[in-house]
């Protein structure tokens, strides 16, 4: 797995000519601002904790990885922050949420806000899905900061009870091996199900006109240019290269 510049994204491996592409397995990842959803995207992902980003504008990351011996791409889609005004939902979360195979929700045991705009996000999930609801779980992140908490622990698995999904309460900074807990199970869990219907065979409705899938008309996030990443590079090794022979 390779960071891209700043972390904005982490590059997919290409998939060799010589091989079928490996299935991909598409999460999104949503929840109020500074709840660490970055944070928990890379712990995961990377098993590293980086304590300070820049503020999301909504990155991609993916990794190859193995689920029960089947080789598969993760793809996690780490939507910007939000918050309770729910007039203005940034349009691209809802496109996350359609893009999506599931969906993770996240608060901060520290900031009850966070907690109580999950009822809010959770009915998004609902409105944007339609008959095609994704798997769900609810994270409360931030588990190690007790002298902050704000969000009583009984709240998380009473409001998942009610939401119909489960529930992990985390540290993205002191543990890796619950926040690679609740990731790899939900990865087995959609590893389990039928891959999506191939886009070559769109469904076809029962007047015999055929529909396109849901998830083509989505706007697919954004991948790294790297034709761009290996011109700014060039460009900055041919300054240093500049400034040595001046010298």
């Amino acid at each position: 797995m390779r960071l891209i510049q700043n972390m904005t994204t982490i590059a997919e491996y290409p998939a060799s000519e010589y091989s079928a592409p490996n299935r991909a397995i598409k999460i999104a990842v949503i929840g109020g601002s500074g709840v660490g959803k970055t944070a928990l995207v890379v712990r995961f992902l990377t098993k590293r904790f980086i304590g300070d980003y820049e503020r999301n504008a909504g990155n991609l990351y993916s990794r190859e990885v193995q689920v029960d011996g089947e080789q598969v791409t993760i793809q996690v889609q780490d939507t910007p922050g939000m918050t309770d005004n729910g007039i203005s939902l940034p349009d691209h979360v809802t496109c996350s949420i359609q893009w999506a195979d599931a969906v993770v929700l996240v608060y901060s045991v520290t900031d009850r806000s966070s907690f109580d705009l999950i009822d809010q996000l959770h009915q998004l999930v609902v409105r944007s899905s339609g008959p095609n609801m994704p798997p769900i779980i609810l994270l409360a992140n931030k588990a190690d900061l007790l002298h902050l908490r704000r969000v009583d622990s009984q709240q998380g698995p009473i409001l998942a009870g009610n939401l119909s999904c489960s529930f992990y309460e985390v540290s993205a900074s002191e543990d890796y091996s619950q926040v690679h807990g609740a990731f790899h199970r939900l990865c087995c869990q959609l590893a389990k199900q039928p891959p999506p219907v191939s886009s070559s065979s769109p469904p076809t409705s029962a007047s015999g006109v055929t529909e396109k899938r849901r998830s083509l008309l989505i706007p697919r996030p954004k991948s790294p240019n790297m034709q761009d990443l290996k011109r700014r590079f060039k460009q900055a090794l041919s300054a240093k290269v500049r400034t040595v022979t001046s010298v």
